[in-house]
């Protein structure tokens, strides 16, 4: 079980937001914190830190008047630690190869391969064909409706018919090289772990088939310990509003020494 860390951006600013408060229309979110720094900034701390695998996300969708900026904060932040760090948010096959010659590790992907409630398995090909599978992550962030994790997709906004659970991981294994996956329901509210979701991906990645990293309401050292738990010990984590990086009161200092690597 290891630390991830994450630069959220958005409207230009390194941010943590509640999840699936992101509007496209309005470009607005319910935040938690708003950084004086800069992407860049926090991807070289995490360089000098030793901290490999991180996300940048960027939260702005191509069509906002805050794209270009939120872009550039995540072009710059990749180049500060490259092959240090994990990009999504609008990931296309076309736009794929300019993120990865920027520094990415791996580029993620969720709404480009859902359409209508559905996986694209054309698509899917068409990105494995483009930059290879080993550099694929695939974001199955979900919400829980009618007792059913189901993937949701563009901001966290639609539903999908995708229930994440072992037989979707398998069929997508793949295709990618790893798995994000946001507990949307406790995103950005500090307020506990979505066990429930955790064992399921826990189950699946005990048998060793490749990382799994788990976003969402992880708060204090007690969450970890659940999180280690229902996870069998093998889900990676990431931290945002609870970090003090990021105004919070979770120790960034005390998880690089005891997940950091």
């Amino acid at each position: 079980m290891k630390f991830r860390p994450c630069i959220d951006i958005h409207n230009g600013a390194v941010k943590q937001i509640v999840g699936g408060t992101l509007s496209d229309q309005r470009g607005e979110a319910s935040t938690n914190y708003i950084s004086e720094k800069d992407a860049a900034w926090y991807a070289g701390k995490y360089r000098k830190d030793g901290l490999y695998g991180g996300h940048v996300i960027l939260l702005n969708p191509p069509s906002s008047i805050s794209y270009a900026e939120t872009k550039r904060q995540a072009l710059e932040a990749l180049r500060e630690f490259p092959g240090g760090l994990q990009v999504g948010g609008g990931i296309t096959a076309e736009n794929a190869e300019e993120y990865l010659d920027a520094g990415a590790s791996h580029v993620i992907v969720t709404s480009w391969v859902f359409r209508e409630g559905k996986i694209l398995w054309g698509r899917l090909e068409e990105l494995k064909a483009v930059v290879g599978k080993g550099r694929i992550v695939l974001d199955v962030s979900c919400r829980k409706k009618d007792g059913k994790y189901l993937v949701v997709t563009d901001r966290w906004q639609k539903f999908t018919e995708t229930e994440v659970n072992g037989e979707l991981l398998q069929s997508l294994s793949g295709y990618c090289d790893e798995f994000l996956v946001h507990g949307v329901d406790v995103e950005g509210k500090a307020s506990g772990v979505d066990e429930e979701l955790v064992r399921i991906l826990g189950m699946w990645a005990e048998k060793g088939k490749m990382p799994v990293t788990y976003a969402g309401g992880i708060s204090s050292e007690e969450d970890l310990q659940i999180l280690m738990g229902a996870g069998r010990n093998k889900i990676d984590f990431t931290v945002g509003s609870a970090l003090d990086l990021f105004g919070g009161s979770l120790s960034y200092k005390n998880l690089v020494e005891k997940y950091g690597r």
